[in-house]
């Protein structure tokens, strides 16, 4: 991806089904990861992340059974993954732009949005690695 920055428009037009390649090989091997991260949660800390993942935007808080710990940490595992998230939307519509452009500016930004959504996508998946073993709910 860091030398498909700076390809010319002629390699960009030849090589573009490549850099496509590798993007959603290593988006594939990144979700595969954090899958596979997750499922060594506890059932506790499962639920509570998808009781948080299921309330699309709302400000509520996790069930009161879940401890400030774990709702912390879901809370944060939760940013990291909407923040990942948000970043491979930009770095695909920015390739988009770029295609239906064929503007050779906007590919080199939308490989420079791919790397940064994987540092994001790296970090998401270190923070699910930390899950708290603590189950007390706080009174």
């Amino acid at each position: 991806m860091t030398a498909a920055m700076e390809w010319s428009v002629f390699t960009w037009l030849f090589r573009k089904r490549a850099v496509r390649e590798v993007a959603d090989a290593a988006n594939a091997a990144l979700d595969k990861l954090n899958k596979n991260t997750k499922a060594h949660w506890s059932d506790e800390i499962k639920s509570a992340y998808k009781a948080v993942s299921s309330r699309k935007g709302a400000k509520t808080s996790t069930p009161s059974s879940v401890s400030a710990e774990i709702e912390h940490f879901v809370k944060k595992v939760k940013d990291a993954d909407d923040a990942a998230r948000r970043a491979r939307q930009d770095a695909e519509d920015a390739f988009a732009e770029a295609e239906r452009q064929l503007n050779t500016d906007l590919a080199r930004e939308g490989c420079r949005k791919a790397l940064h959504q994987w540092e994001l996508d790296i970090r998401a998946i270190r923070c699910a690695e930390g899950p708290p073993t603590s189950t007390k709910p706080v009174s």
